[in-house]
């Protein structure tokens, strides 16, 4: 009788682990990845906020930025004076007033990282932040930040770190600590077009 009993219990126990869900994985950078992924394109408008020692006052730039996947990004900046960033493949034009410049990515390997910071960010292209960076991701996909830290010793030695927070597949807050104290802060607003009835 005591033996069957305990078999009774060890199936309803067995029974019972069978039917409990599974823990849920760990938030992680693979899994912030995938949800940035889901994003084929966007615009948005942003403010930054560039905190500089050797001035009394922050400088303040407001403009939009647009995206389109695989890797396609553009800033325009309206204030304090009109200029463009604009970025496909390895192609980067830059415009203020009647000056237009065009370089390669590959000619300023330091700007190539900087640009895929945000680039491989917005596109959830992991291992294209993987080459510039050591990711760290805290948080859940509702809300997470995304540390960047550069691994060349070079870019090391100017940018001590990008700090980027978002929710969902929305970059928010874009956050860039230089190695000489000097910082600067975006704040992206989503813009989102109304759809025809």
């Amino acid at each position: 009788m005591r033996a069957e009993r305990r078999r009774v219990c060890l199936a309803m126990a067995a029974a019972l682990a069978g039917a409990t869900p599974p823990a849920r994985a760990a938030f992680g950078f693979d899994q912030l990845m995938l949800v940035l992924a889901r994003r084929r394109s966007g615009e948005a408008r942003f403010v930054e906020q560039r905190f500089v020692s050797v001035l009394d006052q922050t400088l303040t730039y407001t403009g939009t930025l647009t995206f389109t996947a695989p890797d396609k990004l553009a800033r325009h900046t309206l204030t304090p004076r009109p200029e463009s960033f604009i970025v496909e493949g390895n192609q980067l034009t830059l415009q203020r007033g009647e000056r237009v410049r065009r370089l390669t990515l590959d000619s300023v390997p330091e700007l190539a990282a900087m640009v895929e910071a945000m680039r491989g960010t917005l596109a959830g292209d992991g291992s294209a932040l993987q080459r510039y960076f050591t990711p760290t991701v805290q948080g859940v996909p509702a809300r997470w930040t995304l540390t960047l830290v550069p691994l060349d010793l070079r870019l090391l030695g100017v940018v001590r770190q990008l700090r980027i927070d978002g929710h969902q597949s929305d970059v928010r807050v874009v956050e860039l600590q230089l190695a000489d104290g000097d910082r600067s802060v975006m704040t992206i607003e989503p813009v989102v077009r109304s759809r025809a009835p």
